[in-house]
């Protein structure tokens, strides 16, 4: 079932601040479809001895936003200039399947 989204649309600071508070957020202008991000906490990582590094850095907080996507999932993803200047992010509502979104 593809829900499509009737929802507003906000700068990409107001959906960053959202974001921070946990809400998924996305952009209208995106490509491929069920792609969006997210905040990311506790992160760690195995480094190449094979060991389970906790990256915990006190300004960061420990977070990070990860970009959901059809590949995969990013850790510390890096808006471009049109993703800064665009007016057509959107929130998603907390009970949507992120694998069936329609926007």
């Amino acid at each position: 079932m593809n829900a499509q989204l009737n929802v507003d649309t906000y700068s990409f600071s107001a959906a960053l601040e959202l974001l921070k508070l946990g809400r998924r957020i996305s952009r209208k202008g995106w490509n491929g479809r069920s792609q969006y991000c997210e905040l990311a906490t506790h992160i760690s990582y195995k480094n190449a001895k094979g060991e389970i590094v906790n990256a915990e850095h006190l300004d960061s907080g420990s977070a990070a936003i990860a970009f959901v996507g059809t590949r995969g999932v990013q850790v510390g993803w890096l808006a471009s200039q049109s993703d800064m200047l665009s007016e057509d992010w959107i929130v998603l509502p907390e009970d949507t399947d992120q694998l069936s979104l329609n926007i």
